[in-house]
């Protein structure tokens, strides 16, 4: 269960996790990151899928990563199993299946249940931009890890 900002009242995980749909299906932020369930009649709110718009300047300029969030029945006091769909060479993103490592970001890696999957997918799109990663060249556009 999820502790309500400043209020130490405990959110069920699955208000917690609606909540998280409607804000991704008001697409709230400024579109560089997007996220919904993976499939509509998921009841469990278990899978989702993500976007990231490559930031500008970058070598992932003008590429849409996709990627898998896995919110397991301890989401949110434990952190999401997050996967890249697209290939992607990225510090922290093991390059044989797009596992994210979690402690190689730090949103997972000092997880606290007030985050949120748009913070994750925030935190890995800045990740892009920092200076070891910003230049790494990239696959081909369109390649899908196929497991």
């Amino acid at each position: 269960m999820a502790v309500a900002a400043g209020s130490g009242v405990k959110v069920p995980r699955n208000f917690r996790l609606l909540e998280e749909l409607e804000e991704g299906q008001k697409g709230v932020g400024d579109g560089t990151v997007s996220w919904g369930l993976e499939d509509d009649d998921d009841m469990t709110l278990t899978r989702w899928r993500g976007v990231i718009l490559g930031p500008p300047r970058t070598s992932y300029e003008n590429r849409m990563y996709n990627l898998k969030v896995e919110c397991g029945p301890g989401y949110p006091e434990s952190p999401p199993f997050v996967r890249f769909v697209t290939k992607i060479n990225l510090n922290g993103v093991h390059t044989s299946n797009g596992v994210v490592d979690m402690h190689a970001v730090t949103a997972l890696a000092k997880w606290q249940n007030s985050y949120s999957i748009r913070m994750v997918l925030l935190e890995l799109r800045r990740l892009m931009t920092c200076k070891e990663n910003m230049k790494l060249p990239q696959p081909p556009e369109g390649q899908i890890y196929t497991n």
